[in-house]
């Protein structure tokens, strides 16, 4: 037996070692990367295994059949990140306003008045005071004509709402200073003869009466029950340069609340602690640690965070061929945040940051088919394949290639799905733990925050920095320094924040948020969740529960690689004189490939077969080696 491939199925990534033995001696050869193919321990990993192995092989130039044994980790009977979703109250409401927020406004100050379309008889208007609507159909220099003519006529023209992006042009052509507010799309779905209130801010300034809910009670002489139900249209206004808000006719208010719910969380005696979603992330994992390790999670029938379970349980019910009641949900993260929320009955698609919990679960069924996996393998490729080891006893032995480590140590595998810790002590054995939430509920937490409805955007902004290009020679990043380019960049960048990818390439960020509230959001998802899971994942393995006896953390995994994420959690574990940092798997390999190393180490036997240093207590096989192929 000659050639040995290591096969890490991951949440999101397969990995592959390859090790060839000359002259008695073990060495790595090859290594690869490949995404994972279907859900992590079923036999839609299979194709995803294959490719990797391709990719490994070709590097050393050799077909697939030449490999003599296939070691795969035995995967923990646990998913991570099943289902994430943002809880909080959803709010239905055919709201008494509706308010609107353009990026080019006309004119300024603050009017009110009733709905007149433009081509309305002036002769025929009896309001005191109107806001004129103006559709696509009518250009800006008719629409100035006809605002003059009906202010010669007498007609009080208060403002005016446009359909089309022309507002400063009719603001330089009218006799009279008005609030102009343009781009209203759904123009046609403002009811007319309706009391409306205009308001465009100074520059450099924000408006300051259509932001207050007293502000538009005074507007509309409203009774305090009806201010209280326009406190959503005047939030999702604050800090605007220019709003509309319109009252819809009398008896168009129906609201319907489907509530965030509460969560019970089991314990392994059966006792359970309630928990209402509405008290915050805090209260949540106050009540997991408290329960820890939980049996179950559960969620109130009828809620948001009860169908948001259900729906986990099912997924996985439907993958796996079990019995959905026999699914448990073994872990839960929860993380505050903020998520922009529709303003219902807005006309212009506006939104308001509403308060959530972001949750992310892990969820265990009774058996992963394994087996099943290592026989199709085994039929597909006619090459023997064995369940060699498990996962976190994989992981610590590859890590533990990392020069300048030693046991005891902790190890900190930090991938899409899901936080995973090991701690292995001088007698060679492996305490794991395996914790809801990674990356890509970093992802989630970006895409939801900053209202993107683009995870692909999102994976980007989290894995990249950012920069604001000033001039065609010049970019701000994000640390505040200026680079400068010898050649011009090319000019859709000019005046954009773009990121940053490893080559030095830029891409332009396709939204209107700032530098620093791209920044903002993203280190503050990375720390909720890697900060948060750190600290439980290594307080669970150390023996003591107490890191500071901590001497080594390792940290592996695909976030590991993350520009930001080892230097939080390093930082964070500074304080306790704790060696951490980013992996370096056989001194070359960075935090990528411990597992599928770890697996053909634990196969090859000890350091006397390997070509490469490791510590010497590695030499006798840790509690949970299945077997050896030195011989």
């Amino acid at each position: 037996m000659n050639l040995i491939a290591g096969i890490d199925i991951g949440n999101s990534s397969t990995e592959v070692a390859i090790f060839r033995r000359t002259d008695g001696t073990w060495s790595a050869v090859s290594s690869s990367l490949y995404r994972t193919t279907g859900l992590k321990g079923t036999t839609e990993n299979v194709p995803g295994i294959r490719n990797a192995l391709e990719r490994a092989v070709e590097k050393i130039d050799a077909p697939i059949s030449e490999l003599d044994l296939l070691l795969l980790n035995e995967a923990a009977p646990v998913i991570g990140d099943v289902a994430m979703e943002t809880i909080t109250e959803t709010v239905v409401t055919e709201s008494t306003m509706i308010g609107h927020d353009p990026s080019t406004p006309g004119g300024g100050g603050f009017g009110r008045g009733v709905v007149v379309d433009i081509d309305t008889d002036p002769a025929e208007i009896e309001a005191k005071s109107v806001v004129v609507l103006i559709p696509s159909s009518v250009d800006f220099a008719s629409a100035a004509s006809i605002i003059n003519e009906w202010h010669t006529q007498g007609v009080d023209v208060q403002a005016a709402i446009m359909q089309k992006d022309d507002g400063v042009l009719v603001a330089n052509r009218v006799e009279i200073e008005i609030p102009i507010v343009d781009e209203v799309r759904e123009i046609d779905e403002i009811p007319m003869d309706q009391p409306a209130a205009v308001e465009v801010a100074s520059s450099g300034r924000t408006i300051d009466q259509l932001s207050n809910p007293y502000g538009i009670a005074t507007a509309f002489d409203l009774s305090s029950s009806e201010t209280q139900k326009i406190i959503p249209v005047a939030r999702a206004l604050v800090g605007n340069k220019s709003a509309v808000v319109i009252k819809t006719p009398e008896g168009n208010v129906e609201e319907r609340a489907i509530p965030a719910g509460s969560v019970r969380i089991i314990d392994g005696n059966g006792n359970s602690l309630a928990v209402d979603t509405d008290e915050g992330a805090e209260a949540i994992m106050d009540a997991v640690e408290t329960a820890w390790p939980i049996t179950d999670v559960e969620g109130e029938r009828g809620t948001n965070i009860g169908g948001m379970l259900n729906r986990a349980r099912a997924e996985m019910a439907e993958i796996t061929g079990q019995d959905a009641e026999s699914i448990r949900i073994r872990d839960l993260l929860a993380v505050n945040t903020l998520v922009p929320t529709e303003v219902a009955g807005a006309v212009a698609g506006e939104h308001r940051m509403e308060h959530a919990v972001g949750l992310a679960s892990m969820v265990k069924t009774s058996e992963l088919p394994m087996a099943q996996i290592a026989e199709k393998l085994e039929s597909t490729l006619d090459t023997e394949v064995r369940i060699q080891g498990v996962e976190a006893s994989m992981a610590v032995l590859g890590s533990l290639t990392t020069p300048g480590t030693d046991v005891p140590m902790a190890l900190l595998d930090m991938g899409g799905g899901s936080t995973d810790a090991a701690f292995i002590n001088e007698g060679r054995t492996v305490d794991s733990t395996h914790l809801a939430g990674a990356g890509d509920m970093v992802t989630m937490l970006i895409d939801s925050e900053l209202g993107l409805d683009d995870r692909s955007l999102a994976e980007r902004l989290k894995q990249q920095p950012l920069a604001k290009v000033q001039t065609l020679y010049s970019a701000r990043h994000e640390d505040g320094t200026v680079h400068f380019f010898d050649e011009a960049v090319s000019a859709d960048l000019y005046g954009r924040v773009v990121s940053l990818a490893d080559d030095g390439s830029m891409e332009a960020v396709p939204t209107d948020h700032t530098v620093e509230e791209i920044r903002s959001v993203r280190r503050d998802a990375k720390e909720s969740v890697f900060l948060t899971n750190a600290r439980r994942a290594l307080e669970t393995v150390t023996p003591s529960e107490n890191i500071r006896h901590l001497p080594f953390v390792v940290m592996v995994g695909r976030s590991a690689l993350d520009f930001e994420i080892p230097e939080m959690i390093s930082d964070a574990l500074a304080e306790y004189g704790i060696v951490c940092g980013r992996g370096n798997v056989r001194g070359t390999e960075g935090p990528r490939n411990a597992v599928a190393t770890g697996l053909v180490l634990s196969a090859v036997g000890g350091g006397e077969y390997l070509d490469f240093a490791i510590p010497e207590e590695m030499a006798a096989p840790i509690e949970t080696t299945v077997g050896d192929v030195h011989e």
